[in-house]
């Protein structure tokens, strides 16, 4: 029998950015599966939101993920997280 998919060969690590890109490349695809499947983009916003703060928390703690939410305001405020602006 042949299995496709992940291998269980060692492999060299990935770098966090190119790990980051993927899994951001992986979100993009759920997300527009269950856009397709009727579920409203801010239905899909929180519930992203919540697992990833829920995942923060239980891998750094509740006042390290406090604490890096609290630099969150700024961030949006900056435009860091606006796709549809241009940069100059």
């Amino acid at each position: 029998m042949t299995t496709t998919g992940r291998s269980s060969e060692m492999r060299e690590p990935v770098p966090d950015h190119e790990q980051k890109r993927v899994a951001l490349g992986y979100l993009h695809e759920a997300w527009a599966e269950a856009r397709l499947d009727g579920i409203d983009g801010d239905c899909l916003a929180q519930a992203c939101l919540f697992a990833a703060l829920a995942e923060f928390v239980s891998t750094y703690g509740e006042e390290a993920a406090a604490t890096f939410t609290e630099g969150l305001a700024g961030r949006i405020r900056n435009g860091e997280f606006s796709i549809d602006q241009q940069r100059q």
